[in-house]
């Protein structure tokens, strides 16, 4: 690693606090010596200074201004560093596991609103989205998961909103086990959102969408300094839209909210408060159903619940608190907490299943109240040091989660009070609604206690080494208010982690990685005794590359991941199950980001999983797993002129393939065909603060599903999408 002056001027530390642009998003992620930026300011006044080669610009990559990317041309899909794999700012080269980086500056490429987007181009394959209500589950590495994070910290607890873009600066896909970091999750991956921080100069973005099917977007992004001196700075983005669907009767609205404000009050100190409000009003809607399994019968805008139910309200909140100090220039401490709480509640519409007449749906009418509280503290220090001719960063934490989970859910009985449609002719608005009984009526409390230690060692300048183990206890208090019962879990678990990093040469390093997760299986056995966890294990093999001059990056790996401890039918009772099943996936993956040539930028994944039950009581051994597509491919590229004539202008395009998927991991279910689907992008800069963009999705107008639930629904893709809109700065 480079070295670092040890005689850095009073300048330095002024130009570093007039620099709380680079403000870092620490509480979990830390990072070593000033940010970039200030370093640049201090480096000009003084030629003395020399920067680490972990000092990148905080924990954010390079500042998202409100015009997004990198500048205003937004030259960001290419990114070097990575904090959520090992939670210090660490050269994706050096990482021994495969982290895709998604800048914002792909999703402004796309006009993209939602997260989706950008996991797809990543190799992240859709889950349940909970009838269009949040991103609820998502699969990776050929493994369905629900975890994913907000500058270090678990967001995707309870059914909160899918995460906006206008407040991302660049999401991090973090493929195979990530406990040892971030807890109890899945063995494919996650990823973590990281958010843009407030920017000294003060400046104001503007911009409006309009889409196909009503579509109406408007959003705003304002930042500056507070104060004279630049030692508090502030960022606020928002967005409301109101759209329609081309689906029948579907329709929604969104309010959304993130303010931050950074503090410095010196220049080794700083204090970040950040927030979010999202308010959501959506129409509950599964999707489709198959008729004989043919999923193709009905109509892609057909809708089987009832246009006269209100739209299904979800509003979530949440803040976080981070605290970075730097002791001296080789050692960091940083703390956060994070709050959040949120409620889903309303009616909806169930499907049981299609009659043997081919046309009868059995239906249910539901209720839902759902709420839930999240606390989440950290405690990290890091520093470098060295042995004997071994460089060494250490990060050494503290994690404690208190979560609470409540849930009302009711529903009709179709049987006893019918509640059909006819698909071939149906009649809607029938009345009065069935009465409801109780499903499920919970209350789960879960409270956690993590420590772990991560050793990142330059045993030589060319090989690199990670080791980590975290332990954690973990106990669930679950209370079933029909029955009065109340059970508990507890338990501890270790995840160790080791890596190896090799340079084979200054462009191209080899890898490999051993990791493992877990997380509580919920519910008990016959004997009324808790389920152990579930546990996954995953190793991991590859090669990164630096190419055309490092202005094009590529990773390659192939992996092999087991979940264990997955419930199964108990053999003894088939009313109840036993914690004895096994499932795996193994695979290859590759991804490529950054520039062919001047001017031409492209970002994108191909994955291939084989993904399958490996032992269970009931399913035959290979049984596919439900949503794992074999294949998917998802490509972005575009071209901005960089000759006089078209300056300003950009086009592009993107495909995406997803091979055929299974419904559900049964012995009988229905198959999603495979689809391609490609897009057109456009933009012109009017000048160097106005942007006018008009993108197409799925230009051929193919008729796809992106996913399915419970062996039972499908949700299509959506039709040829026209998107323009406008943003500008001041």
């Amino acid at each position: 690693m480079a070295a670092r002056s040890k005689n850095i001027k009073k300048n330095t530390a002024l130009a570093a606090s007039a620099a709380v642009v680079l403000v870092a998003q620490s509480g979990s992620l830390v990072r070593f010596g000033p940010s970039s930026a200030a370093a640049q300011l201090a480096a000009d006044a003084s030629q003395e200074v020399q920067l680490d080669e972990l000092s990148v610009v905080g924990n954010g990559g390079p500042a998202s201004g409100p015009t997004g990317g990198a500048g205003r041309r937004g030259n960001g899909y290419l990114a070097k560093d990575s904090i959520s794999a090992t939670r210090t700012d660490t050269p994706l080269r050096e990482v021994p596991q495969t982290v895709v980086v998604v800048p914002d500056q792909v999703l402004t490429d796309a006009a993209a609103t939602r997260v989706d987007t950008a996991l797809d181009l990543a190799g992240v394959s859709r889950g349940n989205n909970f009838a269009g209500l949040g991103l609820t589950e998502f699969t990776i590495r050929g493994f369905s998961t629900g975890e994913f994070y907000r500058n270090g910290f678990p967001i995707n607890r309870g059914y909160p909103n899918s995460p906006d873009v206008v407040s991302i600066a660049r999401i991090e896909v973090l493929k195979g086990p990530s406990a040892f970091l971030y807890g109890r999750g899945d063995p494919g991956g996650t990823f973590n959102i990281v958010t843009k921080q407030p920017l000294a100069e003060r400046a104001l973005a503007i911009g409006t969408q309009i889409g196909s099917f009503n579509q109406k977007r408007s959003t705003f992004d304002a930042t500056g300094a507070l104060d004279q001196e630049g030692r508090v700075l502030a960022r606020v983005t928002g967005a409301v839209e109101d759209n329609g669907s081309f689906r029948d009767f579907v329709r929604g609205d969104r309010y959304y909210l993130a303010p931050v404000i950074a503090w410095k009050p010196t220049a080794d100190t700083t204090i970040t408060l950040e927030g979010e409000l999202v308010s959501t009003a959506t129409t509950f809607d599964r999707g489709v159903v198959p008729i004989n399994g043919n999923i193709r019968a009905l109509p892609r805008t057909f809708f089987i619940g009832e246009p006269g139910i209100p739209p299904v309200r979800n509003d979530n909140a949440l803040g976080q608190l981070r605290i970075e100090h730097r002791l001296d220039p080789d050692w960091v401490v940083t703390a956060g907490a994070q709050a959040l709480g949120g409620r889903l509640y309303g009616d909806g519409v169930g499907a049981m299943n299609v009659l043997s007449d081919g046309r009868t749906l059995r239906r249910t009418f539901e209720h839902r109240d759902l709420s839930w509280s999240d606390l989440d503290l950290q405690l990290n220090l890091a520093g470098k040091f060295e042995t004997g001719p071994f460089r060494h960063t250490l990060l050494m934490g503290f994690e404690y989660d208190s979560y609470r989970y409540r849930e009302i859910f009711n529903r009709s009985n179709a049987n006893a009070n019918p509640f059909a449609l006819d698909l071939l002719a149906p009649r809607y608005g029938q009345v009065p609604l069935p009465p409801l009984g109780s499903i499920t009526n919970f209350l789960q409390n879960t409270q956690s206690f993590g420590g772990y230690v991560q050793d990142q060692i330059d045993i030589t300048p060319r090989l690199h080494a990670l080791i980590g183990v975290r332990v954690e206890d973990l106990g669930l208090v679950s209370t079933d208010y029909r029955t009065g019962r109340t059970t508990n879990l507890q338990g501890t678990v270790a995840t160790p982690r080791f890596g190896l990093v090799y340079d084979l040469t200054d462009t191209v390093s080899i890898y490999g990685n051993y990791g493992r997760s877990f997380r509580p299986n919920t519910g008990t056995d016959r004997a009324g005794r808790p389920f152990a966890f579930e546990q996954g294990e995953g190793y991991e093999a590859g090669a990164k590359f630096s190419l055309l001059d490092g202005t094009l990056s590529a990773t390659a790996a192939v992996f092999d991941i087991r979940r264990t401890n997955v419930l199964t039918v108990d053999p003894v009772d088939p009313n109840f199950s036993v914690a004895a099943g096994e499932v795996r996936s193994r695979g290859f993956d590759l991804t490529v980001a950054g520039y062919l040539a001047p001017g031409w930028r492209v970002f994108g994944t191909y994955t291939h999983a084989d993904a399958a039950v490996s032992r269970d009581n009931t399913l035959p051994v290979g049984t596919r797993i439900a949503n794992i597509p074999a294949d998917t491919l998802a490509m972005q590229s575009v071209y901005e002129f960089q000759g006089p004539d078209l300056r300003g202008l950009g086009l592009g395009g993107g495909v995406t393939y997803v091979s055929q998927r299974v419904a559900g991991t049964a012995l009988s279910t229905f198959r999603l065909p495979e689809y391609t689907v490609f897009n057109l992008i456009s933009y012109y800069w009017i000048t160097p603060e106005v942007r006018v963009y008009f993108n197409v999705d799925n230009l051929f107008d193919t008729t796809y599903y992106d996913r399915a639930f419970q062996n039972r629904y499908a949700t299509p893709g959506t039709p040829r999408t026209i998107l323009g809109g406008v943003a500008a700065r001041f």
